[in-house]
């Protein structure tokens, strides 16, 4: 008697761990998939290609740098202000064209996501496409 309520108890302490475990795996999922898979946002930058590189320790990424002009808030009336968009490049192709054209005006379409991975690049913003060149 006392055997069977030691290996029920044994049982079903059992099951509440293996569902504690399954819950924490699900969570676990849906956060990495949340922060790093999830396209929190997309759009277009336009402006000046400063410049594309290929980098990396471990993990060789696309990275690059547009330079945006436009009037800001900081500067004195009517001054031009310049701002940065960092980004990195998924594809060999889209980093090709924007190489072969270094110093032009481009526009470009990226996706945002909410963190980093080492081997899609070192910022949230990653362009996967040349709009337009001029």
């Amino acid at each position: 008697m006392e055997q069977e309520i030691y290996t029920e108890k044994k049982s079903s302490s059992r099951k509440f761990f293996l569902w504690i475990i399954l819950v924490i795996l699900l969570f676990g999922g849906v956060f990495i998939w949340y922060k790093y898979f999830f396209v929190f946002g997309e759009g277009v930058k336009s402006g000046q290609l400063n410049f594309v590189v290929k980098k990396g320790n471990v993990f060789k990424t696309y990275e690059g740098k547009l330079i945006q002009q436009g009037f800001g808030n900081n500067s004195k009336s009517g001054a031009l202000t310049s701002y940065e968009f960092e980004f990195s490049i998924e594809d060999k192709a889209v980093f090709d064209q924007l190489e072969a054209n270094s110093g032009k005006n481009f526009d470009l379409h990226y996706k945002e996501y909410h963190g980093t991975i080492p081997w899609r690049g070192n910022t949230v913003y990653v362009v996967d496409r040349v709009l337009n060149s001029k």
